[in-house]
């Protein structure tokens, strides 16, 4: 589970209301009407931009910010060097049974492609275009909040507008709604600015942001996937097809990979001095 979308917020609202605000003049900055400009027309713009199938995954988005990355490369890896083997044992067909066991359906469905002998570059072809498909959709889903981070201060700035005209088609200088009323009017008039800010920097920005981390994940992993399947194609060892896909990780988990049973480097140092 990833809390951080969590935690980034409510640092953030704590660092605002206690540092920035201070909670004795947290009254000053709530105004109900700033706050149905600037969500209201936020979520009105979002909504006249996107069609409703899309705007429908907006719930699912916020299961994929805390549930972490998902995806088990050393897992993956090892299943495809398992693959490696049997294919090179028993032939290609010999791994129709095995995709049939696998739940990923793209996995099954590349597996399949080299089991029906279809030829590399067409399986290369037909496995891209899945992915590269895939990865509009997400573009689309994180453009929803990117859109949303724009149109924020927009209408932040748009409910500064009308307050500032409201006050001063309001403002008379020789009687009621004279010059004592402009700094409460225009403190009014500056929480919609305030808001949009909050939204678009602590709300929005964020949750594209982390949608963003999902996909690229996601696109790793298949990209690791395509080349392994390709590999076991084209006849590779096992052993050399396992080196070659943990290139696409970092040198840390290129090694519990490849070395799962390895203690970490101060142990081995701590256990090497007592054997001495």
């Amino acid at each position: 589970m990833d809390i951080t979308s969590i935690l980034g917020l409510v640092i953030g609202t704590v660092l605002i209301v206690f540092v920035g605000i201070t909670p004795s003049k947290l009254g000053n900055f709530w105004d109900l009407e700033s706050l149905a400009i600037v969500v209201g027309g936020a979520l009105a713009a979002v909504i006249a931009s996107y069609p409703l199938g899309l705007l429908k995954t907006v719930v699912s988005h916020f299961k994929m910010l805390l549930q972490g990355n998902k995806y088990n490369i050393a897992e993956l890896v090892n299943t495809l060097e398992e693959m490696a083997q049997l294919a090179r044992k028993n032939g290609l067909l010999a791994l129709e049974e095995k995709a049939n066991e696998l739940d990923d359906a793209f996995f099954k469905q590349g597996i399949m492609l080299i089991v029906d002998a279809t030829e590399p570059e067409e399986v290369r072809s037909l496995l891209e275009n899945d992915v590269d498909a895939m990865a509009a959709r997400h573009e689309e889903c994180i453009g929803i909040y990117d859109k949303a981070a724009a149109f924020s201060p927009a209408f932040g700035m748009i409910g500064t507008l009308v307050g500032l005209v409201n006050m001063l088609k309001g403002m008379n200088l020789d009687g009621e709604g004279g010059a004592g009323d402009i700094g409460p009017a225009m403190a009014t008039a500056l929480i919609t600015t305030f808001y949009g800010c909050i939204l678009a920097h602590l709300i929005f920005s964020p949750i594209a942001k982390k949608l963003s981390i999902r996909n690229e994940e996601e696109l790793l992993y298949k990209q690791i996937m395509i080349e392994g399947i390709l590999a076991i194609q084209a006849g590779d060892n096992p052993k050399f097809l396992k080196e070659k896909l943990v290139t696409y990780v970092s040198q840390k988990q290129r090694q519990r990979i490849l070395d799962p049973d390895a203690a970490p480097a101060g142990k081995k140092g701590k256990k090497g001095k007592d054997e001495e």
